[in-house]
């Protein structure tokens, strides 16, 4: 019995002391303190932080995470719509008309692409129908007698210090109608060259020029002119 119990204490103690050497491995969390700080890397340079150190770290490295922002771009230019039409002109337009027109414009919103301008204008009271000069006095002279011979009575030539200096005016109509009836009856006559001159005071009146319309703004604009007489849209010249 003494026997057992000296075996078996003898093999105990051999096998702590082979569990000390570390000849039966390593239990995981179990490692001895020399063995531990001799498997940590450079743990020469390992030093203790306060509080206040540990915080300023800890800000200091979730700034360097943080991606740096990028500048935005700049958000694109819409170009000119492809079918927009450059420039229109639409007039012209007498005073009282000028003020209705202006108010059914600002309806479409068209803002600094609208302007207005003032343009040279002829209130046209009467027509002349004559005969252009050509060659002076002689040449009237000798227009008169061609008309003498197609039995024309109704002329008068013209003198004066003007354009129309030697022609001969045939009459004076109110309405563009009426002369051209003469006109048209002259040259059955065989009297060639007859022409018809609007006459009337110079003015001006008013025009608006209208700048990138698209079609459907271009449509508007000239259903409101056809409400004005002799108001025309067209290519800015």
């Amino acid at each position: 019995m003494l026997k057992f119990v000296f075996w078996a204490l003898l093999a105990l103690n051999a096998l702590l002391f082979a569990y000390a050497q570390g000849y039966l491995g390593k239990i995981e969390g179990g490692e001895r303190e020399p063995q531990r700080l001799k498997d940590q890397l450079a743990p020469e340079r390992m030093v203790m932080l306060s509080a206040s150190e540990a915080r300023v770290a800890a800000e200091s490295a979730a700034t360097q995470a943080e991606p740096t922002p990028q500048p935005a771009e700049p958000a694109p230019v819409a170009p000119p719509a492809a079918d927009a039409i450059a420039c229109s002109q639409v007039g012209a337009f007498a005073a009282s008309d000028a003020r209705r027109f202006e108010t059914r414009l600002a309806r479409l919103a068209l803002g600094e692409r609208a302007s207005r301008t003032s343009v040279p204008f002829q209130e046209v009271t009467s027509h002349l129908v004559y005969l252009p000069p050509n060659g002076g006095k002689e040449g009237a002279d000798r227009r008169v007698a061609e008309l003498k011979e197609k039995g024309v009575a109704n002329y008068f030539v013209m003198q004066g210090d003007s354009p129309l200096k030697w022609a001969v005016s045939l009459g004076v109509f109110k309405t563009e109608t009426a002369a051209q009836t003469l006109a048209a009856a002259l040259e059955k006559q065989g009297v060639r060259g007859v022409r018809i001159l609007p006459r009337g005071p110079q003015g001006t009146r008013a025009t608006w020029r209208l700048r990138d319309l698209t079609p459907d703004e271009r449509t508007r604009v000239a259903d409101i002119a056809d409400d004005f007489t002799g108001v025309q849209l067209r290519p800015c010249t």
